[in-house]
């Protein structure tokens, strides 16, 4: 089995994460020649329902820092790109201190820590319209 694949959130829009936490695990992070990939804001893209997220969720297991995991899971599907439940590990930026982070990520094993319960399908305003 390969490695997790990592994904970096910025939250260059909230301002939520700490910056010394958001720099430092970036920084290690290009600094390690580990392949990863960053994105400006989750937040935003979920709000745009950027399709780019739905190529997130493909590939495999993924290792996400950002922020909360609920609130990571629930950006992903408001945006139809609900993230595998036993494939995805997120590390809060928020509450982790930066070292932990980096620990979490470099580690070939995945911790999955997605919230269980609701279900992430699309809300109904979302659904096609059937003809009556």
């Amino acid at each position: 089995m390969s490695a997790p694949r990592i994904l970096y959130c910025h939250c260059t829009h909230a301002q939520v994460v700490p910056k010394e936490v958001k720099e430092t695990v970036l920084k290690q992070l290009c600094e390690s020649g580990v392949s990863f990939e960053a994105v400006a804001d989750l937040c935003e893209m979920s709000a745009r329902k950027d399709p780019a997220l739905q190529r997130l969720t493909e590939g495999g297991c993924v290792k996400i820092a950002a922020c909360y995991p609920r609130a990571v899971k629930w950006l992903f599907a408001s945006a139809n790109a609900p993230l595998p439940l036993e494939g995805t590990e997120v590390l809060n930026m928020r509450t982790q201190p930066a070292a932990e982070v980096i620990a979490a990520l470099f580690n070939p094993d995945l911790k999955p820590n997605l919230p269980t319960g609701k279900e992430t399908k699309a809300s109904p305003a979302e659904l096609p319209a059937v003809a009556a």
